[in-house]
């Protein structure tokens, strides 16, 4: 707003000095143009706040002084001409636009009837003026509209993206949170049932409570990290293939019988798609744990031409199985499969117990 003022009032005082120049050096007659001068001057440091105004008062001079018009003000008519086209232009501003464009007219019968020898002078100094400032409205709002469509694709893409950052992080937090837990619970209840039944604790499966624990902990540690910046935990080595057999371990410790091939030789993945799979793994096994209780579960990993194949399956259990198509821990492995281009099959198996498949491609680390 300041701006404004003090470019309209760069304006006023424009004119005020042409003014007075030509006063000095044309000398022309007639006393009245100080008082005339004072009037445009302020009328033009208003323009924008009443622009039909201003240009009525040079329409009202210029019949008022036929003889003695001054070229001051001629240019005080053509700045309230463009202002008038600029800050209401027809279509935007209401009966305003249509009321500037017969101010506009009528200011071009003034001049031609001071100067009736010069129609064409008429229409330019007084119509062009007009035409130029509804141009240049015009492409403001056009300018504006574009701008404004630009900074909401923007702001749309930034929710989307946060919303994608939400739900890998939910992602994340679950599968990690959820196995763990899971772990630790099903040692518990192995813990007080020899409890209750009077028998001894094994320490081991004390200790391997307490290391789910800490793992948990400190895989919280790793993404609250992630989500403040922290360089520790930017850093922090993340999870892959090459620690599924600690993840087999721990699920063994909760009561599966777990059995693990491999096939074709390693392939190092980029780490997303690498910590993809490995998540892939642990919920499944999670899934396990929690649906079927302690059972045989077969792991196969196959690096093949097409990617990277992942097969856990489980005999069943006393629990019933997970329903294919619902679940978080599901959805979340069929979004970290499609992630890459890969896709995950999940259901029960005709001889009893369920089965995951996914495939992720062949992305190869540089």
């Amino acid at each position: 707003m300041r701006s404004r003022w003090r470019v309209d009032l760069g304006v006023a005082g424009g004119l005020v000095a042409f003014a007075l120049a030509e006063e000095a050096v044309v000398r022309m007659p007639g006393g009245w143009w100080p008082v005339a001068l004072a009037v445009v001057a302020v009328l033009v440091a208003l323009r924008r706040t009443i622009p039909l105004v201003a240009l009525a008062a040079s329409c009202v001079q210029a019949n008022l002084v036929q003889v003695d018009y001054r070229l001051w003000q001629l240019a005080a008519m053509i700045i309230a001409a463009y202002t008038v086209g600029r800050e209401r232009p027809i279509g935007r501003s209401g009966w305003q636009g249509y009321a500037g464009l017969g101010l506009t007219l009528a200011t071009a019968v003034t001049l031609w009837r001071v100067a009736p020898e010069d129609p064409m002078g008429a229409l330019f100094f007084s119509v062009s003026p007009w035409v130029l400032g509804v141009a240049f409205a015009y492409q403001h709002r056009q300018s504006a509209d574009a701008a404004a469509a630009r900074a909401a694709i923007r702001e749309q893409r930034v929710r989307e993206a946060v919303m994608e950052e939400r739900v890998r992080i939910a992602r994340e937090l679950h599968d990690m949170v959820a196995h763990s837990v899971t772990v630790m619970v099903i040692q518990a209840g192995v813990v007080r049932r020899r409890l209750d039944a009077g028998l001894d604790v094994d320490g081991e499966l004390l200790r391997s409570i307490e290391s789910s624990g800490r793992d948990a902990v400190g895989e919280l540690r790793r993404t609250l990290g992630l989500l403040r910046g922290d360089d520790g935990g930017a850093t922090a080595a993340p999870v892959g293939l090459d620690r599924l057999d600690e993840l087999i371990a721990q699920v063994r410790e909760a009561g599966l019988t777990v059995t693990v091939k491999r096939e074709g030789p390693p392939v190092a993945l980029l780490p997303a798609a690498d910590l993809s799979a490995y998540r892939i793994v642990q919920e499944a096994l999670t899934n396990v744990l929690k649906h079927a209780g302690p059972t045989r579960v077969t792991v196969e990993v196959r690096y093949a031409a097409d990617g990277v194949h992942l097969h856990v399956r489980d005999r069943g259990g006393t629990a019933p199985a997970p329903v294919a198509s619902g679940g978080q821990g599901l959805i979340g492995m069929r979004e970290r499969a499609a992630l890459f281009g890969g896709e995950l099959t999940a259901g029960p198996q005709p001889g009893g117990g369920y089965a995951v498949h996914a495939r992720l491609p062949a992305l190869v680390a540089a």
